[in-house]
């Protein structure tokens, strides 16, 4: 009897010591979940609390913070076992897929899921299910959580998005009354102007996977990419009037995502729908969330090896607490929602956890055969003379996606696709090319990232249809059939070449670097010109919008005119050269008056209600976070009533927006402003606020088809049919050549074409007194790549897309195509810098 009271003793200290101190999220919190919002530190706090009580079987991973100095992290989940041997499973992991040197200890390893929350910050309800998880993978006696501890290594990401996550909920418990309002009309369900929903800066993460533009993305990848998960699971809300989507996904799907992966996306969703029948919960599968565009949280996961999947419960920012529903009649609260991730949650680990080794095993499959037998080209190169700066730029996102390249080595002639003719043609591979061989891990995410027209199953998609690589950063490129192994040699750094205190320094501009070298050395007060015509000095030729920095009208800076260009060249990896003379060999001399003497603007962008956020943050972001230049945000509706001040600026941007933005009652003032030398560049649709408007030179074009032809039997409308129709007027996301002129400075560093990606039809007629620097010609000469609606397609032809319109000493410059798209467009950013610093 002695024996056994010892044995019961034992066994009740150990289920003590496995719950030792754990609260529910309730007990921690002071309420119940979905009773409130909870901030983001409160989050954290629970996630440390747990881990507190569950030192052995948890690892919490800093890895970073956002702007606004919020902590990021996930926290690790396992038995006891997998924790203690976290760091061999994860370095097992990417050994065996040819990641990491050397050769996996073992080849039983547990499965390695990540579930990632909150993305969109006002899609709150999930950091809350996050709660809900991580206290249900703990409770005592539940041994469907021990079975997933036990076959997998569980990454939880409570927040990825903390800034607008705390944005929208600081904002929802200020305005929300003692009991929720569920009426659709009450404040708490209508957030202000910009919402939570995206960064600090505006912009949307969900989408920044692949291309990495944005803080919060590129210290999330950097440990992504420590792991390479086997499956991923998106979490997300959407209208609130939908009930729930979960995989297997819609139409079209990437050619290049296996039969596994399709396979086990089934699985899921069949144990996710299995969740959800036993509780009566609605849901829907393979509608509107396709597997496409490779930069959401499903597809670059998929295009990595693993399995990935987007969830997504009806609700929102603007359901609150809780909110009646029409289509539904009743009432959608926070709570059920809640309920809804978590379950799909704990339904996908589950799927997981029962075979785990089949997870593994197809995984490094995947990367087996993509380094032993890769899709697409074989070899990729990359011409790097005269684009130093792209090429600098293209290397930094493939090395932030550890796609392996190098260098040729060695002159050599070669046979490959142009990327620019888009035919195959004899090249000349120069020793420093940058080369990328497709023998590699990566190698299938390498050949989405550079091809140039994916197959699309489905015109119907979710986002957009083309994002060729080499396109979007302007790039001379060859794909080659046959396998061409790089070396490690790399481009050897260009310093200025210094001739004592030299008369001048030339810097090149051709690329969004350069930009970054205008921007600094103007703040630095240095007087800054730019050649307007080519020149030669020598056997050297300079391309229009060439920076010159002279000596002369900088003497007051002494020394520091050589140290501040010196530095900041150094910094940014921009070639200059430095020359004894103010004498060309051909061109202009550089006091002719054909050589520019450039500004330091001072910029403002309007931003507020009527502005569309993620136009105001591709413009905020990029002159913060690149240019590293002062730019004064201006809420058009702010409490100075809208004013403008146009003594106090040189340059106003307005991002697309509604036409309300400037009133009718500011325009006298804004001509006035025009006429005595002030820049207005208008972004997509603020170009209509201009279009057609007396005094303005913007014009649609007319629409010359009679409208009022009547129906007959060949063209009545089937009603199944009406979302494909609806595409007609589309263009998600194609690619289009435009033809640029690159003699105005608007053109300036470019050849005479642009690749743009074009997102919007619109229908705009060439300038009759303007300068059009870019525009579309016939379909045939123009299109490229990507989905575009047949009504979409006869608006491009011969069309503008960025013109220049004197207003006495001003400008207006219509940009009706957006070159900063996603800021990933990198090659449209030198564009939109000549708008701000070039066009005088």
């Amino acid at each position: 009897m002695k024996h056994l009271v010892l044995s019961f003793l034992c066994i009740f200290s150990s289920l003590d010591t496995f719950s030792q101190g754990l609260q529910s999220p309730e007990q921690f919190l002071g309420y119940p979940l979905g009773g409130r919002f909870t901030p983001h530190h409160r989050a954290v706090a629970y996630l440390e609390h747990v881990a507190a009580a569950f030192p052995s079987k948890t690892k919490v991973i800093a890895y970073g913070s956002t702007h606004e100095a919020r902590p990021l992290m996930v926290v690790a989940l396992g038995s006891e076992e997998n924790i203690k041997n976290l760091e061999q499973i994860r370095t097992d992991n990417l050994k065996a897929i040819g990641m990491l040197e050397g050769k996996p200890s073992t080849a039983n390893r547990p499965a390695i899921v990540w579930l990632s929350y909150n993305i969109h910050g006002d899609e709150a309800v999930s950091t809350e299910a996050f709660l809900k998880v991580i206290h249900e993978l703990f409770e005592k006696g539940n041994p469907k959580s021990e079975k997933i501890l036990k076959n997998t290594v569980v990454i939880l990401d409570p927040c990825l998005n903390p800034d607008g996550h705390d944005r929208y909920v600081n904002w929802y418990n200020s305005v929300a009354g003692a009991t929720p309002n569920p009426t659709p009309q009450a404040r708490e369900h209508a957030q202000p102007w910009p919402g939570g929903r995206f960064t600090h800066y505006l912009l949307d993460p969900n989408r920044d996977w692949a291309w990495q533009t944005q803080e919060i993305t590129q210290q999330r990848m950097a440990l992504y990419t420590q792991w390479y998960p086997h499956v991923h699971g998106d979490f997300h809300e959407m209208g609130a009037d939908s009930p729930y989507y979960f995989a297997p996904a819609a139409k079209p799907y990437h050619e290049d995502i296996s039969k596994w992966q399709r396979d086990l996306q089934d699985i899921i969703g069949d144990y996710n729908k299995k969740y959800f029948d036993q509780r009566n919960w609605l849901y829907y599968t393979r509608e509107r969330f396709d597997l496409f565009y490779p930069s959401y949280g499903d597809t670059y996961p998929m295009y990595s090896g693993a399995i990935g999947m987007t969830y997504e419960r009806g609700g929102g920012g603007y359901a609150g607490l809780a909110v009646e529903r029409a289509t539904e009649g009743d009432t959608l609260t926070l709570k059920f929602r809640i309920d809804n991730q978590a379950g799909a949650s704990i339904a996908t680990l589950e799927a997981i956890a029962d075979r785990p080794a089949k997870v593994v095993e197809e995984f490094v499959k995947y990367f087996e055969k993509a380094q032993s037998n890769p899709v697409g080209f074989k070899s990729y190169v990359i011409k790097t003379a005269g684009d130093e700066g792209k090429v600098k730029a293209l290397a930094d996102l493939l090395t932030k996606n550890k796609i392996r390249f190098g260098y040729a080595g060695k002159a050599s002639n070669a046979q490959g696709f142009s990327y620019l003719t888009q035919k195959d043609e004899s090249f000349k591979v120069d020793a420093e090319d940058l080369v990328v061989s497709s023998y590699q891990p990566n190698s299938t995410m390498l050949k989405i990232f550079f091809e140039v027209k994916p197959l699309l199953e489905d015109s119907v998609t979710y986002d957009i249809t083309s994002w060729c690589i080499p396109l979007a950063y302007g790039v001379k490129c060859y794909g080659l059939k046959d396998r061409m192994n790089p070396v490690a040699k790399p481009i050897s750094a260009s310093a200025a070449v210094t001739v004592g205190k030299p008369y001048a320094y030339i810097a090149t501009w051709q690329s969004a670097e350069d930009a970054k070298f205008l921007a600094a050395v103007l703040k630095k007060k240095i007087k800054a010109r730019a050649a307007e015509k080519p020149f030669q000095i020598g056997t050297q030729k300079y391309g229009a919008g060439t920076i010159i920095l002279t000596r002369a009208g900088n003497e007051n800076l002494g020394d520091d005119f050589d140290k501040v260009i010196a530095e900041n060249a150094a910094r940014l990896g921009v070639k200059i050269q430095s020359v004894a003379s103010g004498a060309v060999t051909d061109g202009s001399d550089f006091g002719s008056d054909f050589v520019l003497i450039l500004k330091t603007p001072r910029v403002a962008l309007l931003a507020g209600e009527g502005t569309s956020n993620l136009s105001v943050g591709e413009v905020w972001h990029y002159f913060e976070q690149e240019l590293n230049y002062p730019i004064t945000l201006i809420d058009p509706a702010g409490r100075s009533g809208g004013v403008i001040p146009f003594s106090k600026i040189d340059v106003l941007v307005v991002p697309q927006s509604a036409g309300t933005v400037l009133k009718e009652s500011q325009m006298p003032e804004l001509k006035a402003w025009l006429r005595q030398g002030g820049k207005l560049i208008l972004l997509e649709s603020a170009t209509a606020i201009l279009a057609d408007k007396e005094g303005f030179g913007l014009k649609t074009k007319k629409d010359d088809k009679k409208s009022d032809k009547k129906a007959d039997a060949d063209s009545v409308k089937i009603y199944a049919n009406r979302e494909r129709d609806a595409v007609s007027e589309e263009t998600p996301g194609s690619i289009y050549k435009f033809k640029i002129d690159n003699t105005h400075p608007l053109g300036f560093g470019y050849p005479d074409y642009y690749h743009a990606l074009v997102n919007n039809a619109y229908s705009y007629e060439l300038l009759k007194e303007g300068w059009n620097v870019g525009y579309t010609k016939k379909e045939k000469e123009s299109y490229v790549a990507g989905f575009v609606g047949k009504a979409a397609k006869e608006k491009l032809n011969n069309t503008l897309m960025f013109g220049v319109e004197d207003f006495g000493r001003g400008k207006v410059i219509y940009l009706a195509n957006n070159p900063m798209f996603r800021g990933f467009w990198y090659n449209g950013k030198l564009l939109f810098s000549n708008a701000i610093f070039m066009v005088n």
